[in-house]
């Protein structure tokens, strides 16, 4: 005569059964998940690049990802220095949220550095997200936030601050600049462990300085003043880069199933000097703010397209990163409840459309930061909604109930240059559009070290 099953003998027994049953269909569902690889260029010009029509500038390996990608030629950052742009992407937050509105603390408190790589510590960020549902991930290039280790990657190149070097990426500016090994490497391993795999690839490319391999220079030596043909070089140099790394993704089995996001930091003008022209890095201005924005999964049904008229923002990163993976944003542990952005992947689908009278936002402030009051640093915030930018600069900082400011506007369509102010004569639209800014700043929750 058997002896039956105590009932919790019965449930182990059903939870065991549960468990062997479904470990391979999470297994499969886990092989679902698409990598994410982030191409992320430092100081390029949003039209120095072939598929833009450029005739100065060679990238065949961008040209290529263009033409495979929903790509759009509208895509903006929301500041255009290269520490508040990177944290954009990381956080999807605007700088006046995740409190990285500079590059430095002031010079008066340098001891404040460490201070500001803390708030990112309790943020919830990209690579942190992902590695909780089973992501591994690397850092190479810009990294100003510390450790990779501390911005939740599992592996990466940059030490960090206090680290000799650590201001902004100290080893991990090696990348592409004298190897491409240790993406390839971790590329190979996540392949061979059979895990999902975020990569942030932000080459010290074609950022100065502009110190070309004379086998790309000569190309351009001669044709252009000096400092310009090294630039164009030098944006030539990253997009090898980029190839390398595409081309590795081809090898491995992979590229299908993998997300590609490019984006750049920040945009730039060149100079015979070598420098950037006004209205470029660092500016509010088209030339500063600018990038092409590309989507690329082929597994997910991208349908590849260019797109002249969308407006898109790298505020759009993570909420894409985060549709593609089924993950929700986790908004107990951040001071934002919503993220600002929106996915991209419906629209690129061909699925449903991004809004045409979608409005973009953006701001500027100054090189050092403030830490007791980002505003008292604020120099821009813009605006863009179709045809039409509105650009307030307040010549006092952004502190205060009613901060003085004064206006431009642009036809961005007639006027890409932004050559042409119409503030004067186009009123009724400068109060329309500020309205909106007055809005977003409203309903925006600040950063403030109790919000966290």
């Amino acid at each position: 005569m058997r002896t039956p099953f105590s009932p919790l003998a019965t449930l182990l027994l059903a939870a065991t059964l549960l468990t062997l049953t479904s470990a391979p269909a999470l297994a499969a569902e886990k092989a679902k998940l698409p990598n994410i690889v982030l191409l992320i260029s430092d100081d390029q010009g949003w039209t120095d690049y072939g598929f833009v029509g450029s005739k100065n500038v060679s990238t065949p390996n961008l040209d290529k990802l263009a033409a495979t990608s929903r790509t759009y030629l509208r895509g903006y950052v929301p500041t255009a220095l290269c520490r508040a742009s990177l944290s954009t992407m990381a956080t999807g937050l605007y700088a006046h949220q995740d409190g990285i509105t500079g590059n430095d603390p002031s010079p008066k408190t340098p001891e404040n550095r460490l201070k500001m790589i803390a708030r990112h510590d309790k943020l919830p960020s990209l690579a942190k997200i992902l590695g909780k549902a089973g992501y591994v991930s690397h850092q190479s290039g810009k990294w100003w936030e510390g450790s990779y280790k501390r911005g939740g990657f599992d592996e990466g190149m940059t030490q960090g601050f206090p680290k000799p070097g650590g201001r902004h990426g100290d080893a991990g500016l090696e990348i592409g600049r004298k190897t491409m090994t240790p993406v390839t490497e971790f590329i190979d391993k996540a392949v061979k462990e059979e895990k999902p795999f975020l990569v942030w690839f932000a080459p010290f490319l074609p950022h100065a300085p502009h110190n070309p391999p004379e086998r790309i220079f000569k190309k351009y030596k001669g044709k252009h003043p000096g400092g310009i043909a090294k630039y164009y070089a030098m944006c030539e140099w990253f997009d090898e880069t980029c190839g390398t790394l595409l081309n590795h993704l081809e090898e491995k089995g992979v590229a299908d199933n993998t997300l590609i996001l490019y984006v750049c930091d920040n945009g730039w003008i060149p100079t015979e000097r070598g420098r950037y022209a006004p209205r470029s890095k660092r500016t509010p201005y088209e030339g500063g703010v600018r990038t092409p924005i590309m989507v690329r999964w082929k597994a997910g049904g991208v349908e590849p397209a260019i797109d002249k008229k969308t407006l898109v923002s790298s505020i759009d990163l993570l909420p894409t990163v985060l549709a593609a993976t089924g993950l929700q944003y986790p908004a107990a542990k951040s001071p934002v409840k919503k993220l600002p952005g929106i996915s991209l992947l419906n629209d690129a689908r061909g699925e449903e459309a991004i809004c045409a009278d979608r409005v973009l936002f953006g701001e500027s402030f100054a090189h050092d930061q403030k830490l007791d009051n980002l505003f008292q640093t604020l120099q821009h915030r813009w605006c863009i909604q179709g045809d039409w930018k509105l650009l307030l600069s307040y010549p006092n900082g952004g502190a205060g109930q009613s901060p003085k400011f004064t206006a431009e506007l642009f036809n961005l369509t007639e006027d890409p240059a932004e050559k042409v102010d119409l503030a004067k004569e186009n009123r009724k639209k400068v109060k329309e559009l500020q309205k909106k800014i007055d809005a977003w700043v409203q309903n925006s929750t600040p950063y403030t070290t109790k919000s966290l």
